[in-house]
């Protein structure tokens, strides 16, 4: 975790520079005052490299997003440089934790023999229109986004429990607890799929929240990862829509995705109302001058 502060820390002072180059503010975003050093740990057992894990799994995917975005070749760089650090890291943490026995491998897949090709339509079915008919068999794809969502849900329920039971401010405390229980009946759908298919449900043997109550972090803080792990989800779950060919996948990641953005949405006013929600840069408003 040293080594990746270390490398990560020049990068901030390398964005303020290009913000003052321009002539632009610079975000307050989070400081020194959002961490308090020295309190009781809230979690253990292997937690803090699996929320470093998670975090670098999130980053990979949005310096690869902010790469198709820009043009300027110094800004590209940056991302580019970003981007192998969290591939690094994402590799680094996830040797720990299975060198450690803290994260369990994902369903063992027998090697195809053969290339088989659709068929007929009842492939896509899934018991959307008609719950009693008869599903196909998952294939790989639809397995990984399964066994994805369902650990990442894992995490996720340790973290906002975790930030539950330290939370300063009661809203803050009971939306925590809400976001608990939503990541928790995900996890429960998805594992009743993987059941009754035979398929061995990913349990996380690692990360632990500790009795603590004293918050390492300010609930703005912890009101921010939550929004960016709402965020992930998302767009997860989004992806694991478009791979999916069964019915009844699809519609299910579409439900989730409805009650996450709802579930966002209640954070983002949270943010608000406690002043804690950085407004990006805006667009100059042209009807003013109408």
């Amino acid at each position: 975790m040293t080594n990746l502060h270390d490398e990560l820390e020049p990068f901030v002072a390398k964005i303020i520079e290009i913000y003052e180059q321009e002539g632009a503010v610079i975000p307050v975003g989070y400081t020194a005052q959002d961490i308090n050093k020295g309190v009781p740990n809230l979690y253990d057992n292997g937690f803090d490299i699996m929320f470093v894990r998670l975090l670098q799994q999130i980053s990979m995917g949005l310096h690869s997003l902010n790469i198709t975005m820009t043009f300027r070749e110094d800004i590209n760089k940056l991302f580019e440089e970003l981007t192998a650090i969290t591939q690094k890291y994402y590799r680094i943490s996830s040797q720990f934790l299975l060198e450690k026995g803290l994260l369990v491998r994902s369903p063992y897949v027998s090697m195809p023999k053969s290339v088989e090709f659709v068929t007929d339509n009842s492939y896509l079915g899934g018991g959307v229109i008609n719950p009693f008919s008869e599903k196909r068999t998952l294939n790989t794809v639809e397995v990984s986004h399964l066994y994805k969502a369902i650990e990442s849900n894992l995490t996720g329920v340790q973290l906002i429990l975790g930030f539950a039971q330290c939370a300063n401010d009661a809203e803050v405390k009971k939306y925590f607890n809400e976001g608990a229980e939503l990541a928790k009946g995900i996890i429960k759908e998805l594992s009743e799929i993987m059941i009754q298919e035979n398929i061995p449900i990913p349990q996380t043997a690692g990360g632990n929240t500790t009795r603590s109550t004293v918050a390492p972090f300010s609930d703005k803080l912890m009101m921010y990862c939550t929004s960016i792990f709402c965020s992930f989800s998302m767009g997860s779950n989004s992806l694991g829509t478009a791979f999916s060919l069964r019915n009844d996948l699809s519609a299910k990641m579409t439900i989730f995705m409805k009650d996450i953005f709802e579930y966002a949405h209640k954070g983002a006013k949270i943010m608000i109302k406690n002043g804690w929600m950085e407004e990006p840069p805006q667009m100059v408003d042209r009807k003013q001058n109408i």
